[in-house]
């Protein structure tokens, strides 16, 4: 695995979407258990705010994949090579076409309930032959956590998703990584719902100009406070090249 760049002291490994599901693949295939991590500029800035959060995603994270327009730019401004964005949403669907052709076994667990089942529906409409052998929502308490990862592992998944968002999801993998079998962990925020067509993704067109932060501002006024991120992000790149 090629070694990655540094956007703001964090590590990114500038890949192409089919770079990083070979890389995937072939890690699990070696039986290496690898957490990977889609990290956009709000991911990065929160990196910048939160110690314990930065100390997850530079030395727990195998795998760090620029999702997001804005960590591309940061790349290419800091004079790296970066190919392409790998936004979390379309690995997670490359995945689920992987396991349609190859047989590899998914878990979801997360989402609002009845929404990891409607995502699994979805994938099987989408992905005939989709392996996902389990689903658990992402409402439980500590006492619960034996009991869902002994469901996990009892389901033989070789990938587990995992959709509680940023930074919680991140801090539940780190924690409980060495208790689950899984050998792909990943955190994907909202995808289920955008799956299970709960949740609406930014038309191609605006995805390709680099506008989908706009679009999920418009459909989700609250996250207003969350997108000043990215200007702050902005600034702190430019500044960090001098």
């Amino acid at each position: 695995m090629q070694d990655p760049i540094k956007i703001l002291g964090v590590p990114i490994h500038a890949m192409t979407m089919q770079e990083a599901v070979k890389t995937l693949e072939e890690r699990m295939l070696a039986k290496e258990q690898t957490f990977v991590v889609t990290a956009n500029a709000e991911i990065i800035m929160m990196c910048q705010e939160n110690a314990e959060y930065k100390k997850i995603i530079c030395e727990d994270a195998e795998l760090v994949l620029p999702d997001g327009a804005g960590a591309v730019w940061a790349g290419r401004h800091l004079g790296y090579k970066v190919p392409e964005r790998v936004a979390g949403f379309d690995l997670y669907n490359e995945l689920l076409d992987l396991s349609a052709h190859k047989g590899y076994e998914a878990y979801f667990f997360g989402g609002s309930p009845g929404v990891a089942e409607a995502a699994k529906a979805k994938a099987e409409e989408l992905y005939p032959g989709v392996q996902v052998v389990g689903c658990h929502n992402g409402y439980f308490k500590d006492e619960d956590v034996p009991q869902i990862i002994a469901d996990i592992n009892a389901s033989g998944a070789d990938m587990l998703f995992v959709a509680l968002g940023a930074p919680k999801q991140e801090k539940w993998l780190v924690a409980h990584r060495a208790e689950l079998n899984a050998k792909i962990l990943m955190g994907i925020g909202g995808s289920f719902d955008v799956l299970a067509g709960k949740m609406e993704r930014a038309p191609k067109w605006m995805q390709d100009a680099s506008l989908e932060w706009a679009f999920r501002l418009y459909k989700q006024p609250s996250r207003f406070m969350r997108m000043m991120a990215l200007p702050k992000f902005v600034i702190k790149v430019m500044a960090s090249k001098f």
